[in-house]
């Protein structure tokens, strides 16, 4: 699968967590193929939405071998460099293409928020330690990311060949997406939207090729993706409106509500999470049954099948 292009929904997946705090591989399993049946167009793990600086690396890998067994020939996998130095990020991004990955998206961290020079280097170092792969350069806001401007992320997008997307979540995202098509990096391939598909319809009418939002809408996702490349506009936008208040909830608090919305889904059996994150009150729960309740017509509650592996 080298040198595929991605496009289309692309959902970063979870890590779940047993009760006693590891790593679920077993439920690792379930939410890949609960993508797959989804008609993902690929897979993405670990990134910051599947709790990355969370992990041990001995974890992350156990669990991005099982995302890449589930997703065998059927669709591509992307990996996420993870944090740290570039010789830690390109150890991560080496040991994922042995396992097959087709594409690794490495964040500019905040610390470079500013300073387009640093970003600069940062990445160049990265690409040296892990050659021969796609790089997807992810554009996140501060704190998490640096947030940079799109002049400057097409600077540093032009400094190398082996940047072929750019991720961004940088808000304005739509404004970001124009002026980065307008730049045009010969060696571009296109551009990814993130933000939880919270504006993936603007992003899609700007030029975006892909989407890369949390887990536990996939399919509906999918749906709504296909619907806008078929020119169904309105179908799109319908389906976009109707998932929107969840999304709202998601902004707030990211992983629980993917982990919990699963949960309700039959894919995953809690909702742990190692990250900071609000706990849901009983407010709170009430709600996100509520909407998921209102989505019942448009997705399948049903758990995916288990793969033997």
């Amino acid at each position: 699968m080298k040198n595929e292009i991605l496009e289309g929904i692309l959902p970063v997946l979870p890590t779940p967590f047993k009760e006693d705090g590891d790593v679920d591989l077993e439920a690792m399993e379930r939410v890949a193929r609960f993508c797959v049946d989804a008609k993902a167009s690929a897979l993405v793990f670990p990134g910051v939405a599947s709790e990355y600086d969370h992990l041990s690396s001995w974890e992350r890998l156990s669990a991005l071998r099982i995302v890449c067994q589930v997703a065998g020939d059927r669709v591509p996998v992307i990996c996420g460099g993870g944090k740290g130095e570039p010789e830690e990020i390109g150890t991560n991004i080496r040991s994922a293409q042995e396992m097959g990955v087709v594409a690794a998206m490495v964040l500019i961290p905040n610390r470079f928020a500013g300073d387009e020079e640093g970003a600069t280097r940062f990445i160049k170092s990265v690409i040296e330690y892990a050659p021969g792969v796609d790089i997807i350069l992810q554009n996140a806001p501060e704190p998490i990311g640096a947030g940079l401007d799109a002049s400057v992320l097409a600077r540093i997008v032009e400094s190398s060949e082996a940047i072929k997307y750019v991720k961004e979540e940088a808000l304005p995202s739509g404004l970001r997406i124009t002026a980065m098509k307008n730049a045009n990096p010969d060696h571009l391939i296109g551009v990814i939207g993130g933000g939880g598909a919270r504006y993936v319809i603007d992003e899609m009418k700007r030029g975006a090729i892909a989407a890369m939002p949390a887990a536990e809408l996939t399919d509906i996702h999918v749906k709504m993706w296909n619907a806008f490349k078929r020119g169904n506009e309105d179908e799109a936008r319908r389906l976009y409106m109707r998932t929107l208040p969840l999304l709202v909830i998601q902004a707030i608090y990211r992983m629980r509500l993917t982990k919990y919305a699963l949960t309700k889904r039959g894919v995953l059996s809690n909702d742990l999470v190692r990250a900071p994150l609000p706990e849901f009150d009983a407010f709170d729960e009430a709600e996100v049954c509520a909407q998921l309740d209102s989505l019942a017509d448009l997705i399948d509650f049903a758990p995916p099948k288990a793969l033997a592996l």
